[in-house]
């Protein structure tokens, strides 16, 4: 792909917004996140002087944005377990296991769900750089269920959208340490860095919005099962929430306690529904609970 330029004249009708702003109304193939990350790196300069996202734009101002191919791809492909639920020409959804980091990092560089569709999808969308192609959304390493992969940048593009206005709606399976006191409710609070382990996530006054439903199914001695709907898409949202409920979820062994037997979190992406990029038509996908999650729930049942 060769190097793209766009160049664009501020006229009176647009002095005074923002230059991020400008730029995602004109170049609608591309998020705000990413065009920002361009603003940021220099590859955005107004009237040949490189400027900040917020900068507010004036009249006769020339606005030149240069788009460079993307790197080629060093990020190697791996055959990594994990199961295609629904593949067309613009989207994979997948069905991450417990365990399978989504994809490379400074801590692992190689076994992720990215090095995984690299050996066996040929396209998948650049807008996230050579380490992240095609990823929209995350799953924490030990959480397993639903994610949908964009194939282009185009599907890429509305599949931000979606979450970033809460039209693509994800729903979680949750077993808690405890029983949740209503059967339903809603958890709305700040999320930020846990001010004494920075590794962490914690409710905080000067975090980010999080919103979060809950619904008991299920109930036993020492714990329920629960389902979780995200409103809004914070780094370890629900296991936050959970925590902060006092009912941490059952294996966390970061905002609860290591559970015998279980190699991580009892936490599962089971339903995703999004609008397809290129039909416009709401799509359900569900995915059924691992064994280990099923065997126990089994286990709690015969426990009464």
């Amino acid at each position: 792909m060769a190097e793209k330029v766009y160049e664009f004249v501020i006229d009176a009708e647009n002095v005074g917004g923002r230059l991020d702003v400008y730029l995602q109304a004109n170049l609608s193939n591309y998020t705000r996140s990413y065009l920002k990350n361009l603003i940021e790196k220099g590859k955005v300069t107004v009237n040949s002087k490189c400027v900040k996202s917020g900068y507010s734009l004036k009249q006769n101002d020339i606005v030149r944005l240069t788009i460079s191919p993307p790197e080629r791809i060093s990020t190697e492909a791996e055959d990594v377990p994990f199961d295609i639920v629904y593949e067309d020409d613009d989207i994979i959804v997948v069905n991450k296991p417990q365990g399978v980091v989504v994809h490379p990092c400074s801590s692992t560089k190689s076994g992720t769900l990215v090095n995984g569709l690299l050996m066996r999808v040929k396209n998948l969308s650049g807008i996230n750089g050579v380490l992240r192609p095609g990823i929209v959304h995350r799953l924490d390493k030990e959480t397993s269920g639903l994610l949908v992969v964009a194939k282009n940048d185009k599907a890429h593009v509305s599949l931000a959208e979606q979450i970033k206005n809460k039209t693509c709606k994800r729903c979680y399976l949750a077993v808690l340490d405890g029983n949740l006191k209503e059967d339903s409710g809603r958890v709305e609070t700040k999320i930020g860095r846990d001010k004494k382990d920075r590794k962490k996530m914690a409710v905080t006054d000067d975090g980010r919005e999080a919103i979060t439903d809950f619904k008991v199914l299920e109930r036993f001695k020492n714990n329920c099962l629960v389902e979780y709907s995200l409103k809004t898409g914070r780094t370890h949202q629900i296991r936050v929430h959970s925590k902060w409920l006092g009912h941490p979820v059952i294996g966390d062994k970061t905002y609860g306690k290591e559970v015998k037997g279980l190699n991580g979190q009892l936490l599962h992406a089971y339903k995703l529904t999004l609008i397809h990029p290129r039909t416009g038509k709401e799509m359900t996908f569900e995915a059924e609970l691992p064994d280990y999650f099923e065997n126990y729930l089994n286990k709690l049942r015969k426990m009464g």
